[in-house]
């Protein structure tokens, strides 16, 4: 079953385009999994996926239910499962899909977490300062926030895909697909002047890649997933209340700002790079959320009025 493992993680670099994190997860669960059936069978490693039975599927997401893992979590590994068992079938690997009939359990539905504008308005008054470094944070929260894209399109992010005349940029998103993005003048002064004092970040680890990409690290290399985290933790920290702080609650509220101020939710897609609507539908949710806030806050009959 290892070797079924490795062959299905291969096909999902190769043929599937899958990113890096899903391939990650997915290497997680199914190692979990591989390790209850072990257990299980009383077997090594190389068991054939031909012995797993619907049953013992099952017998693991009971365990999983037992130690209250987040439904978000049970549904990622039922996934996984159905996944490779699926590529098992079709390869001809296993005779029957046990997993066919599996059920992904519905998530909790939970809101995005949003900034105020206020909030990131502070939060960039923060970021202005005359070093290079500073004037690269703040071209990264500009452009985080100004244009709603992934933490791992931002990182990914070269000199070509930047057109300065169009004041947009091409990303590679989920799945290798490219986009085009539009940005707005701050956005655009903020890369100008980090471009600039690029150069000024250069370092020992500075290559060939590092040259090409928009921004750095502090040793020199193109910029890493954790560093920019830390960055947008930071600035948040010191500019809001809100509870989550980080680079998605920038395109969380770049999505709610832009449906609040009457953005048409498939232009929000777009520009999201969402593969379906349901993906972007729940920003919708957000705005309603923050209207009732609103409403019953500043309407004098908002509320149930104590009789006299």
């Amino acid at each position: 079953m290892k070797k079924a493992i490795n062959k299905y993680l291969h096909y999902l670099k190769i043929e599937r385009n899958a990113s890096e994190n899903t391939i990650l997860s997915y290497e997680n669960d199914l190692q979990q999994f591989l390790e209850f059936c072990v257990a299980h069978f009383d077997k090594d490693e190389q068991l054939h996926p031909d012995l797993i039975e619907r049953i013992t599927i099952r017998l693991w997401l009971g365990e999983l239910s037992e130690r209250e893992l987040a439904k978000s979590t049970i549904a990622r590994k039922v996934a996984a499962i159905r996944s490779f068992f699926k590529y098992c079938f079709k390869r001809g690997i296993v005779e029957q899909n046990p997993a066919h009939l599996l059920v992904i359990p519905k998530k909790d539905q939970s809101l995005p977490k949003t900034a105020s504008a206020e909030d990131l308005e502070r939060m960039m008054e923060l970021a202005k300062g005359k070093t290079p470094k500073s004037a690269q944070n703040r071209a990264i929260l500009e452009l985080l926030y100004g244009t709603g894209i992934r933490l791992n399109e931002l990182v990914q992010l070269n000199e070509e895909d930047i057109n300065h005349t169009l004041n947009q940029i091409k990303v590679l998103g989920k799945g290798a697909k490219q986009r085009i993005v539009p940005f707005g003048s701050e956005a655009q002064k903020a890369l100008n002047r980090h471009l600039e004092t690029k150069h000024e970040l250069y370092g020992k680890r500075t290559d060939a890649d590092a040259r090409k990409a928009v921004f750095l690290a502090a040793g020199g290399q193109r910029i890493y997933a954790r560093a920019v985290q830390r960055i947008v933790k930071d600035y948040l920290q010191r500019a809001s209340e809100v509870t989550q702080k980080s680079p998605h609650v920038l395109r969380h509220s770049f999505a709610t700002h832009l449906l609040d101020q009457g953005a048409e939710i498939r232009v929000i897609k777009e520009l999201l790079g969402h593969a379906n609507l349901a993906a972007t539908q729940v920003y919708t949710h957000t705005s309603v959320e923050r209207l009732k806030n609103v409403y019953e806050l500043a309407h004098p009959r908002a509320k149930n009025q104590k009789s006299n």
